[in-house]
């Protein structure tokens, strides 16, 4: 085993070696404790305050692609056309169907209390071509649209609720199951509002043993929690007020939330961890605090600027939902940085040595000692002196683990995909009602306006419509009965059933085939615009330009990354070799989660249905998030070498001294955000159950293989290359 050198790597800082200005908000911070802490706790409560500010309704996101167009012309139009439709199977159909239309009929304008419709456009086996409504199997389909904007669509859609249950309640022996726009719509919502709620619950209790058994003390598993905790409401709150102008969807406050309380935690830990260490070699708790500012501090300061680049580079995808995701996370990550180099040293300089109190009886008196790994200075040492045969052996495997990755494919997830079975009754019901009326619940929208300002010529349109129902009888079973039609405004929407699961090939085709062939047959002779959007559309038009604004999101952060570690390190060999470690262990996890989601294994075990594809935005996401929160281990590891050289340690002994010094810290850091990312798996979307799996993966092989193996094997070999100018 190869031996340390005698040089003291918690020496003095050496003359040559500048403060920098991290460390000097810190030390500021340390000496006006009561200014920085009260200072942090204001800026927190204006943030959180800030966002109750009334300044109206929060900006809405635009979709890419026709789709969107489409959507903008709907609420040009007056706002959203919704459909609702109901599947009536078993005994007594007919009578069913008679009983629901004829409640749908008599809800009086009274419900609304003025509009003069609450339902319209009523389908139904009794309407004319009732064929069309009806199932080979002998299912019938009710289809109508909800009028009414806000309170009075609140109150007409109340009543179709009632009239639909009071139907049943009198046909008990009949199965009525209802699945539209609002039904689907609203169970999305409950299901994000309940994935937020479970994030939090369970979040909140796994981290806190975590902190406790990586401490062993209660004041230092604290400070992480209330670090990370106040960036989190801090960025909640100026996410509200900044959503007035740019939009942010709901379904990323999860991940802006447990982003958050894994990057705080972090952080605190990186500080944490030095100063025990620096206290532990007997330097007096000031002197501890401003190597640890000096270290520490600047390492928390370029992984935070780096994770902060990296998601800027979600803004290239011009993606309205994306970008509001890259704003949370940049306002959450910023913030936990601002209070590492401020508040957490003000809170250190109080507590000075009792920062360790309320020590835990034998896990207390084990982590107070803060001294290097053996397990992985043995493994390091061992690398060094064999570093082709295990960094490539390493490699190879990782390589291998990455190949699935050959074979992506890109869909986002349909409503009953991102809801599991028995987690949505309106999920369950679309389900049921594709087996009987495919694509009846989730059809395409095709969304007819004047070109010339004119009001549309409803008998064309009449004319354009039964070309429409010719059409889909001709398209070889791509589109689908019932064709329905809703006026809205100056507008007509059509609605057109499309073949397939709504997010897959089948479906995919059968738009393409609407959009390029049927509806320029059908409407090409009337004066009139069309755009179609709708269940398919949406994540089809959003999928093709995310994918076409991948690559340059890659070449963006590749970019970006190698001049920001170039700067840090003042190396050009260093990035190169760090950003291809990256990307070995980010490959290898989406290789993984291509093999499980995309492949369908463990689905009884993760409690998803595979539909034979990622969701569009997990993969491009993933990598964005992982390479820079990866970098907070890299830049911390490669740090830790940095000093042992400089303080005079030979090549391959900093490289094994400077891995067994961080791969505590690092060992510590990667069980909190492993532990914070697999509370995604247990979530009810199928995205986030992707994303958490993927993301804990990621951080375990980066963690281990790649900052255990790869990386002392990448530097034994460059040798003094590697280091360029940061040595001196």
């Amino acid at each position: 085993m190869l031996h340390h050198t005698t040089a003291d790597p918690h020496a003095p800082t050496p003359p040559h070696t500048r403060r920098g200005i991290v460390a000097a908000v810190a030390d500021w911070s340390a000496r006006h404790r009561a200014l920085a802490i009260g200072g942090w706790l204001a800026l927190v409560a204006l943030a959180v305050l800030s966002g109750a500010i009334p300044l109206g309704e929060q900006a809405r996101a635009t979709d890419p692609g026709e789709a969107g167009v489409a959507e903008q012309r709907i609420d040009a139009a007056g706002g959203y056309a919704v459909r609702e439709n109901v599947l009536i199977t078993g005994p007594g159909t007919d009578a069913a169907v008679t009983d629901l239309v004829t409640a749908l009929e008599s809800i009086s304008s009274a419900a609304s209390g003025a509009a003069p419709e609450a339902v319209a456009d009523i389908g139904s086996p009794l309407s004319e071509h009732g064929e069309r409504w009806l199932a080979d199997d002998g299912a019938a389909l009710v289809t109508f649209a909800i009028l009414g904007p806000d309170a009075e669509y609140d109150a007409n859609y109340r009543a179709v609720l009632d009239a639909v249950a009071a139907v049943q309640a009198d046909h008990p022996d009949t199965e009525l199951l209802q699945a539209g726009d609002a039904t689907l719509s609203g169970a999305v919502d409950a299901g994000i509002k309940d994935d937020m709620h479970r994030a939090e619950t369970t979040s909140l209790p796994l981290t806190v043993l975590v902190l406790l058994a990586v401490f062993g003390s209660i004041v230092a598993a604290g400070l992480p929690l209330l670090l990370a905790a106040t960036s989190v409401a801090g960025a909640f709150g100026l996410l509200a007020l900044l959503g007035h102008w740019l939009p942010f969807n709901g379904a990323g406050s999860a991940i802006v939330l447990l982003i958050g309380m894994a990057v705080g935690i972090d952080y605190s830990l990186f500080y944490l961890r030095r100063f025990r260490e620096e206290r532990a070699a007997g330097h007096d708790p000031d002197t501890a605090l401003r190597t640890t500012a000096r270290t520490s501090g600047h390492v928390v300061a370029a992984s935070g600027l780096t994770v902060i680049v990296c998601m800027a580079g979600l803004l290239i995808t011009g993606i309205d939902v994306l970008k509001g995701l890259a704003l949370g996370t940049v306002l959450v990550v910023a913030l936990a940085v601002l209070g590492s180099i401020t508040v957490l040293p003000a809170l250190i300089a109080t507590l000075r040595h009792r920062v360790d109190a309320a020590r835990l009886p034998w896990i207390g008196k084990r982590r107070i000692k803060a001294e290097p790994s053996r397990l992985w200075e043995r493994i390091a040492a061992h690398v060094v002196r064999r570093p082709v045969l295990t960094g490539g052996l390493a490699a190879v495997l990782l390589l291998i683990a990455a190949t699935p990755v050959l074979g992506l494919r890109l869909q986002d997830a349909a409503v009953t995909a991102s809801l599991p079975p028995g987690t949505s009754t309106a999920a369950d019901n679309a389900v049921t009602m594709q087996e009987h009326f495919p694509g009846s619940a989730t059809s395409a929208r095709v969304v007819i306006t004047p070109d010339d300002g004119h009001p549309l010529d409803t008998a064309a349109l009449e004319t354009a419509v039964e070309r429409l129902h010719a059409a889909a009888a001709a398209s070889d079973g791509r589109l689908l009965e019932p064709i329905t039609t809703t006026s809205l405004g100056d507008a007509l929407v059509i609605r057109v059933p499309l073949a397939g699961d709504t997010t897959g090939p089948e479906a995919d085709a059968a738009l393409a085939h609407l959009r390029d062939h049927a509806l320029p047959a059908a409407l090409g002779h009337t004066d009139t615009q069309t755009a179609v959007t709708g269940k398919t559309a949406l994540p089809h038009d959003f999928t093709q330009q995310l994918t076409t604004r991948t690559p340059w999101v890659i070449a963006f952060i590749l970019l970006l990354a190698f001049a920001l570690l170039a700067v840090t390190f003042r190396s050009w060999a260093l990035p190169l070799a760090s950003i291809a470690l990256n990307l070995l262990s980010i490959g290898a996890a989406c290789g993984a989660l291509t093999w499980v989601f995309q492949g369908g294994h463990f689905e009884d075990l993760l409690g998803f249905t595979s539909y034979g594809g990622v969701v569009s935005w997990i993969p491009i996401f993933m990598f964005i998030i992982l390479f820079g929160l990866s970098m907070d281990y890299h830049i911390f590891v490669l740090s830790r070498v940095a000093e042992r050289r400089r303080a005079g340690a030979a090549g391959r002994d900093a490289i094994v001294g400077g891995i067994a010094a961080s791969a505590g810290v690092v060992s510590s850091a990667a069980l909190i955000m492993t532990g914070v990312f697999s509370v995604f798996v247990t979530l009810s979307a199928i995205e986030y159950k992707m994303l958490g799996l993927g993301m804990a993966l990621a951080i375990l092989l980066d963690a281990t293989v790649v900052r255990g193996v790869l990386l002392p094997a990448a530097l034994a070999l460059m040798g003094d290359r590697a280091w360029g100018r940061a040595l001196h």
